[in-house]
């Protein structure tokens, strides 16, 4: 896959390190003085476009034309939100992601700038704290699709609704497949004949409703989901 990302500052230089190793080939455009000299010494030469990202012309140098992705990864939203819309619709670049600096202008990166992704960084914090004290012991360990589902871990604990119940006769969510069961050390490939131990541990690729039905299943009853001491959800 073929990057250009926008800004070489901190968050552009580390997405750039990261997409480097995993073999992707990657343009960095930046043009302030102090920002090169950084990146020169963390990023390989040939990575790095010296020129204002704003410039349709640095642009075409990076090889934008050629691009299946750009990241627009300046400090400022409307230079983000410019980017792509350019990106889009002078260099017909398949794919944008856009970095939120102000949460108050989250509302304008959608499709009318081109902005195929939003990473507002605010939001993603909000959405794990509440994820995290919703699901109580449950771990998210990846998320799919978007987000729209998530591969999540969960240990059995005592008295836990699904202890003693085979897979097949437990009442899973309908978007929800469990895809292994840890027991001892050892890896288990679920089968609708498996039964559920204390201890196992769950892994489950499932939706956000889903993950909640499950840590029902998987903890005690009247167990807080939520750390808040008293079982309500806030």
């Amino acid at each position: 896959m073929y990057v250009i990302i926008g800004s070489g500052g901190r968050t552009g230089a580390q997405l750039a390190s990261m997409l480097i190793s995993m073999d992707h080939e990657v343009r960095v455009v930046e043009n302030r003085p102090e920002v090169l000299t950084r990146i020169h010494r963390e990023l390989p030469t040939e990575t790095i476009v010296e020129g204002d990202w704003m410039d349709l012309t640095v642009l075409e140098q990076a090889g934008i034309r050629h691009a299946d992705a750009l990241a627009a990864c300046t400090t400022l939203d409307e230079q983000n939100l410019t980017l792509c819309y350019l990106a889009r619709e002078l260099f017909g670049v398949k794919r944008t992601i856009a970095r939120v600096n102000n949460p108050r202008d989250a509302w304008l990166f959608d499709k009318t700038f081109h902005v195929d992704v939003a990473v507002n960084q605010a939001e993603l914090l909000s959405s794990l704290i509440q994820e995290e004290m919703s699901l109580g012991d449950m771990i998210t360990l990846v998320k799919l699709r978007k987000g729209n589902y998530s591969l999540v871990e969960e240990k059995i604990a005592h008295g836990a609704p699904a202890i003693g119940i085979a897979i097949k006769d437990l009442e899973l969510p309908e978007r929800c497949v469990i895809a292994a069961i840890v027991r001892k050390g050892e890896v288990m490939i679920p089968r609708g004949i498996s039964i559920i131990e204390e201890d196992d541990e769950i892994l489950a690729v499932t939706d956000h409703d889903g993950a909640h039905q499950l840590s029902e299943l998987f903890s005690p009853p009247g167990k807080p989901k939520n750390g808040n001491g008293n079982g309500k959800k806030k």
